[in-house]
């Protein structure tokens, strides 16, 4: 009967068990941590996009500053790739003293999509930012 009370392997079952658990929430954690970073990164692009644009004279040059600040500082976000980037700059056809900046990001090349088990996201990330004209 010591077989009833033979507790050395416990430990080993116990972490068989619990491993894929482990790493399924790791797992997760890294991959919607990427998603949400690439969200974050558009949204800070576009509110700064849309800061940049209040010092310009006219709607085209207002166009012109909210791209080139898109264009320069997405560098400096590792999992955006420039190259999929569209910035649409325009006054606000409900406000005529707003002015909004949309950035699209078109995500469906990132890394997270091509992994197994990843539940359906959104694969264009689409963010927006309004400024008075005059920037209060």
């Amino acid at each position: 009967m010591r077989f009833g009370k033979d507790q050395s392997g416990a430990t080993a079952v116990e972490f068989a068990i619990m491993l894929p658990m482990f790493l399924a929430l790791i797992f997760g954690i890294v991959v919607f941590g990427s998603y949400l970073t690439m969200v974050h990164g558009v949204q800070q692009l576009a509110a700064e996009a849309a800061r940049t644009s209040v010092a310009g004279l006219s709607d085209s040059e207002r166009n012109s500053l909210a791209t080139s600040y898109v264009t320069s500082s997405v560098g400096s976000y590792p999992l955006l790739d420039a190259a999929k980037i569209n910035v649409v700059a325009a006054p606000s056809s409900s406000d005529p003293n707003a002015y909004i900046v949309k950035v699209n990001y078109d995500a469906s090349a990132s890394f997270i999509f091509a992994l197994p088990f990843v539940p359906p996201l959104p694969q264009s990330i689409s963010r927006s930012a309004v400024i008075p004209n005059g920037g209060f």
